[in-house]
C-alpha cells in the first residue's frame, strides 16, 4: 500500500527527524525510525512491522540510514512553506538550522562509517604482514639450509681434490717404478727396484680402500639433494605474477565500501558467509580457499569444538573425520550437520586411506548398501561425528592368505588389538545381501556382534558352499590397495592412515 504520509513512521506515526526518529531501511526494503526498530527488536531479532521478515538484529543503528525518505521529507517540507504565502523570519532559520544539523549528522555517520572499515582494513594489513614476516622467517631457514648443504659439499670438494692429488702423486710413482724395473743391471738393484715398488703399490692400495670408504659422504650427498628438492618445490609453487608487474585490477563499483573492495581484489569471500551451495557451485574462488585447506566443517557439544577438513581431489569434495585440532588463520567454516545432511543414503561413498612403512599406499573407497544399519554406523566411524573415529585403527588379521575366501579385518577404534569395536547403534539388525565375492564389505561375526564396529574386507572369492556373509557395502576402487595390505609380512603394520567420505555436491 502506497503511503501517503512518507514524512512519518508508518508504526509511531511521528515525523521523522534527525536525532532518535532518524529512518532507516530493513533488508527487506521497509524503512522506519530508529526508536521503533530498537524497541522492535528481541532476543537478537527484528521481525519487520510490515512485512514480517526476519532479520538479525541487535540495534536500529546497524541498518543504513534512508538518506532518500530524508532528502525526500526535506524536499516536501520545502514544498510545503513555499506555498505558505508569509513564512516567519525565525521558521526559516529554524529550517534552515535543521537542515545543516541533518547535513552534519549525516556526515559525522559517514564518517563512523568510513572509520569502522579503516579500522577494519588496518586489521587485515596486520594479518598480511604477519604472514609476510611468517613466510620471510620461512625463506630465511631455506637459504641456511642451503648455505649449510654448500659447506658440506665445499668440505666434500676439498677432500676429493686432496685424494685426487695423492692418486696422481701414487699414480706417477707407479709408472716410474715399471721403467726402473727395465733397467736394472745388478740382482741387488733389482731388489732394491722391487721393494720400493712394494712400498708405492701399499700406498696405493691404501689410498684406493680410502676413497671406497670416504666417497661418497652419506650425508653431504642426501642433504645436498633433499635440500634442492625442497628449494625447487617451493620456487615451482612461486607465481612469476608478483604484485609489481600484476595487471591492474579494475573495480566494478568504486563507491562500495573498502573491505568489499579488498575481497573483490582477493578474490576472497567474507568469513561466516560459506554455505553448503557454494560448494556446490565450487567457483574459483570458493575452489582457492578449498585447495589451500581454509574450508572446515565443525561440530561444537558439551566437550568442547572439534573440525573436520573438507579437500578437493579430481574434481570431488571429501569430508575428513572430526578433531580437535587448532583452526587455521582465515579458515571458513560450515556446520557438520549441514555438510553430512547432503548425503543420501542411497549412494554414500566413504574412503579409508591405508598405509605402512612410513607412507600412505592408497585409498579405498567403498559404496555403501542403502539404508542398513551398519552402513550408517560405518559413516559414523568415518565422519567422527559420535567422538570415534577408524582414523589410526590397525588392521588386525588375514584370513585364508592367499586361498579362496581371503579377507583381511580391522576397526577396533576403541583398544586398537581386537577386543574392541562395540557398536555405536543400538539396533544393527535389517535385511543385508549375502555375497562372497572379493570386494564386499561386512562386520565381524554379523550384526549382532559385540564388536560389530570391527569391519572385514574380502579380497579374493569364496568358493561355492561357503557360508556367505552378511555385507553393507562393496568396494568400487582400491580393492589393489587391499590386496597389498595383505601380502605386506605384518598386517598389523598397516594402518588406516585417513578416512571420511565423499559429498555428493
Amino acid at each position: 500500500m502506497m503511503d501517503n504520509k512518507p514524512e512519518e513512521c508508518s508504526v509511531c506515526y511521528n515525523d521523522y527527524d534527525d536525532n532518535q526518529l532518524r529512518p532507516r531501511t530493513l533488508p527487506c526494503g521497509h524503512t522506519f525510525c530508529s526508536q521503533c526498530i530498537d524497541n522492535a527488536i528481541e532476543n537478537g531479532q527484528l521481525t519487520c512491522p510490515n512485512c514480517r521478515a526476519e532479520h538479525a538484529a541487535t540495534a536500529a543503528t546497524q541498518f543504513p540510514i534512508s538518506y532518500a525518505v530524508e532528502a525526500f521529507v526535506r524536499k516536501l517540507k520545502d514544498i510545503q512553506l513555499t506555498q505558505k504565502k508569509t513564512v516567519p523570519v525565525k521558521k526559516k532559520l529554524h529550517s534552515l538550522v535543521q537542515e545543516q544539523k541533518s547535513i552534519i549528522s549525516s556526515l559525522i555517520t559517514s564518517c563512523e562509517e568510513v572509520l569502522s572499515q579503516l579500522g577494519e582494513y588496518r586489521g587485515q594489513l596486520g594479518d598480511w604482514k604477519t604472514c609476510h614476516l611468517q613466510l620471510q622467517d620461512r625463506l630465511y631457514a631455506l637459504v641456511e639450509e642451503n648455505k649449510s648443504a654448500m659447506q658440506l659439499l665445499e668440505l666434500e670438494d676439498t677432500s676429493v681434490v686432496d685424494m685426487t692429488t695423492q692418486g696422481e702423486e701414487g699414480k706417477t710413482q707407479l709408472q716410474a717404478m715399471l721403467g726402473s724395473l727395465d733397467t736394472g743391471n745388478t740382482a741387488q738393484e733389482v731388489y732394491t727396484t722391487i721393494g720400493t715398488a712394494d712400498e708405492c703399490s701399499m700406498k696405493v692400495e691404501d689410498w684406493l680402500q680410502k676413497c671406497q670408504e670416504l666417497f661418497p659422504n652419506v650425508k653431504t650427498v642426501h642433504t645436498s639433494v633433499k635440500v634442492q628438492e625442497t628449494i625447487r618445490e617451493t620456487l615451482e609453487m612461486m607465481t612469476t605474477e608478483t604484485g609489481a608487474t600484476a595487471d591492474p585490477v579494475h573495480l566494478v563499483d568504486s563507491a562500495s565500501s573498502i573491505m568489499n573492495k579488498v575481497q573483490e581484489i582477493t578474490g576472497e569471500i567474507p568469513q561466516k558467509q560459506l554455505t553448503v551451495e557454494d560448494l556446490r557451485r565450487m567457483r574459483e574462488p570458493i575452489k582457492r580457499l578449498v585447495e589451500a585447506g581454509r574450508v572446515l566443517a565443525v561440530q561444537e557439544d558439551q566437550d568442547g569444538r572439534r573440525s573436520a577438513r573438507i579437500t578437493l581431489q579430481d574434481g570431488q569434495l571429501f569430508l575428513h573425520p572430526l578433531l580437535r585440532q587448532p583452526t587455521p588463520a582465515h579458515a571458513h567454516t560450515l556446520q557438520e550437520s549441514e555438510v553430512v545432511g547432503v548425503l543420501e543414503p542411497s549412494c554414500t561413498l566413504a574412503f579409508l586411506d591405508l598405509g605402512w612403512a612410513g607412507s600412505t599406499r592408497g585409498r579405498v573407497t567403498i559404496r555403501l548398501t542403502p539404508d542398513t544399519p551398519l552402513a550408517r554406523q560405518f559413516v559414523l566411524l568415518c565422519t567422527g561425528q559420535r567422538g570415534y573415529t577408524y582414523r589410526n585403527t590397525k588392521l588386525l588379521w588375514v584370513w585364508n592368505k592367499g586361498q579362496p575366501g581371503e579377507r583381511v579385518g580391522g576397526g577396533d577404534y576403541e583398544s586398537n588389538d581386537g577386543e574392541g569395536g562395540a557398536p555405536l547403534l543400538p539396533d544393527l539388525q535389517g535385511r543385508y545381501r549375502e555375497s562372497g565375492r572379493a570386494g564386499t564389505v561386512w562386520a565381524l561375526w554379523g550384526p549382532g556382534s559385540p564388536w560389530c564396529a570391527q569391519f572385514v574386507i574380502t579380497t579374493r572369492d569364496l568358493q561355492d558352499g561357503d557360508q556367505l556373509p552378511r555385507v553393507f557395502g562393496y568396494v568400487v576402487s582400491g580393492l589393489d590397495v587391499v590386496r597389498a595390505a595383505v601380502n605386506h609380512s605384518d598386517i598389523t603394520e598397516v594402518t588406516v592412515v585417513d578416512c571420511g567420505v565423499v559429498l555428493p555436491l
